[in-house]
C-alpha cells in the first residue's frame, strides 16, 4: 500500500451554501477581505481568534433560535401534523428550548451508521435529557431506503423512544428529512453526533457543513473525523475496535459517549461567566473554525485535485499529443519489447549481507552485488532494487527504505549492479532485492507492473 501510485482527496464542502447567512456575515467582516473574496487561506481562519467571544456567541444563539422556530412551525405543517398526535406536538413545541445543550443527528439511515445506539440505556439517557439544571435536548432526522427494513426499523425505534413521557420534547425525530431541514440542522444545533461502525464511514460530510457553522462535531474516527478531529475543538471515540463482538462494541461505545456528554460536554457548555458566556465553549468553537473548518472546503477540495492530478495530468497529456503521439509510439514499442524479453531475464548470481551469520550493526557500511544477463533487454531497461520493510507477517506491508543498486559493470549482456548501504535503525527488518521494469517516462512505477523478486 505505501507504493501505490493511487491517492485520496477528501471532500470539502461550499461555504457560501451551507454558512447560515448571520454567521457567513460574521467571518466576511471579521476574517478579512480575502476571506470575504472566498480566498479561504489559513490566515483567513485563524483570524476567528480575535473576534471577540460575545460575538460568536451571539451569532450561534441566533442560528439555535432559528432551528427552534424552523422546528416549531414545521411540526404545524399538515404532512407532519396528519400523522402525529396534535397534543404531543403541541407538547413537543412548548418543551423545545433555545437554552438547552442541543445535539443533532441527521443522514441516511443505513445500519452501519447506527442510530440506535444512543437509546441502548433508555434510564442513563432519561437522566441526561431530564437533568434539573443541564438538560440536553436531541433532534433526529433522515430517510431510510425504501428497501432497507432494518433501516426503517431503526427509525421506527427512535419515533417510539421520543413518544414516551420522559422523552416528550426532549428526543424528537422529525419526518420528511430534506436539504433545507439539513441546512437549518447544522446550522442551529450545537453538537453534530456521528456513530458508525468502524471503518464503514466513507466520508460525512454533514459533519463538515456543521463545523462551518460554529456546530462542535463529536463522532467515532472514521470518516473526515480521522483527519479532522483536534484536542479542544470537538470530541472523538476511539478509531480502533476493540471487539469483534459487535454487541460488545456497541455496548462500549455507547457508555463512552455517555461518559464524554456528561463529564465533558455538558460541563463546557453550562460552564459560564457572570455575563453569561461560556468562554470555554466558545474557545472549542474557535478552535474547531481554525483548525478544523479550515481544512474541509471546496475550495481547499478543488486545489488538491488539481495539485495533486489535474495539473500533472494535463502536462502529461501535452507530452503523449506531442508530434503525433511520438511519446506514446515509444512507450508502447518499448512495452512490447519489455514483455517480450522478461521472462529471458537470467540471476547469474547475488551477494548480500548474510543476517543469519553476523548481526547488522547500525552506522556500519554494507555492500550488496547483483550479476543479471538481461538478453535482449538493455541495462537501462531494469531498475534493481533494495527493499527494506518491518516484519512481514500478513498482507500489510509497511515499507521502511527503499535504494537502488547502481550499474558497476557491463560485458555484453552480463551487467553487474551494486550498492553500499549503511543501517540507521535498530530494530527486526525484512530485507528484499527486486528487478522491475524501468523507463522514465511511464507516469508511476504500476502503469507497467513486471516486477521479479530474487
Amino acid at each position: 500500500p505505501d507504493e501505490f501510485h493511487i491517492d485520496y482527496v477528501t471532500n470539502g464542502v461550499h461555504f457560501p451554501t451551507w454558512a447560515s447567512a448571520d454567521w457567513a456575515n460574521l467571518c466576511n467582516m471579521e476574517m478579512g477581505k480575502g476571506f470575504a473574496d472566498r480566498i479561504y487561506t489559513n490566515d483567513c481562519w485563524d483570524k476567528v481568534y480575535d473576534v471577540a467571544d460575545n460575538k460568536i456567541w451571539e451569532i450561534r444563539q441566533l442560528q439555535k433560535k432559528n432551528l427552534i422556530n424552523y422546528i416549531r412551525a414545521r411540526l404545524l405543517e399538515p404532512d407532519t401534523m396528519k400523522y402525529d398526535n396534535p397534543k404531543q406536538i403541541i407538547e413537543i413545541r412548548e418543551k423545545l428550548r433555545e437554552n438547552v445543550l442541543t445535539i443533532g443527528f441527521a443522514r441516511r439511515f443505513a445500519t452501519y451508521k447506527r442510530a440506535y445506539l444512543l437509546f441502548r440505556n433508555i434510564e442513563r439517557l432519561s437522566k441526561i435529557v431530564n437533568h434539573p439544571e443541564k438538560p440536553v435536548q436531541f433532534i433526529f432526522a433522515g430517510k431510510a431506503h425504501p428497501n432497507d427494513a432494518a433501516g426503517q426499523d431503526m427509525i421506527k425505534r427512535i419515533v417510539e423512544v421520543s413518544k414516551r413521557p420522559e422523552f416528550i420534547g426532549k428526543v424528537i425525530f422529525l419526518q420528511n428529512y430534506d436539504m433545507e431541514l439539513a441546512r437549518n440542522m447544522v446550522q442551529g444545533v450545537d453538537i453534530w453526533l456521528n456513530t458508525p461502525t468502524r471503518p464503514l464511514e466513507a466520508s460525512g460530510t454533514s459533519g463538515m457543513k456543521g463545523v462551518m457553522n460554529g456546530v462542535l462535531h463529536f463522532s467515532v474516527l472514521d470518516g473526515w473525523w480521522v483527519e479532522g478531529y483536534k484536542p479542544d475543538a470537538g470530541w472523538a471515540l476511539p478509531e480502533e475496535q476493540s471487539y469483534e463482538n459487535s454487541d460488545y462494541q456497541d455496548e462500549l461505545d455507547v457508555e463512552t459517549i455517555y461518559n464524554i456528554i456528561e463529564n465533558e460536554i455538558i460541563p463546557a457548555y453550562y460552564q459560564r461567566t457572570k455575563s453569561g458566556l461560556p468562554e470555554k465553549w466558545v474557545g472549542y468553537i474557535k478552535n474547531s473554525i481554525a483548525k478544523v473548518a479550515s481544512k474541509f472546503t471546496t475550495h481547499r477540495m478543488l486545489t488538491e485535485y488539481e495539485d495533486k492530478f489535474y495539473f500533472k495530468l494535463a502536462e502529461r497529456g501535452k507530452k503523449i499529443i506531442a508530434d503525433d503521439f511520438q511519446l506514446a509510439k515509444d512507450l508502447a514499442a518499448w512495452k512490447k519489447k519489455v514483455s517480450r524479453n522478461w521472462e529471458g531475464i537470467e540471476i547469474v548470481s547475488i551477494k548480500q549481507f548474510d543476517v543469519s551469520k553476523e548481526p547488522i550493526v547500525i552506522g556500519k557500511k554494507y555492500t550488496a552485488t547483483v550479476e543479471i544477463k538481461l538478453n535482449g533487454l538493455s541495462p537501462e531497461d531494469i531498475g534493481v532494487e533494495l527493499v527494506v520493510a518491518e516484519p512481514i507477517d500478513s498482507e500489510n506491508v509497511a515499507i521502511k527504505h527503499t535504494q537502488e543498486f547502481e550499474i558497476k559493470k557491463i560485458e555484453n549482456s552480463l551487467v553487474t549492479y551494486s550498492l553500499f548501504v549503511t543501517p540507521t535503525e535498530p530494530g527486526v527488518i525484512d530485507v528484499g532485492i527486486r528487478v522491475y521494469a524501468k523507463n522514465p517516462d511511464l507516469p508511476h512505477r504500476q502503469d507497467f507492473c513486471l516486477v521479479k523478486w530474487l
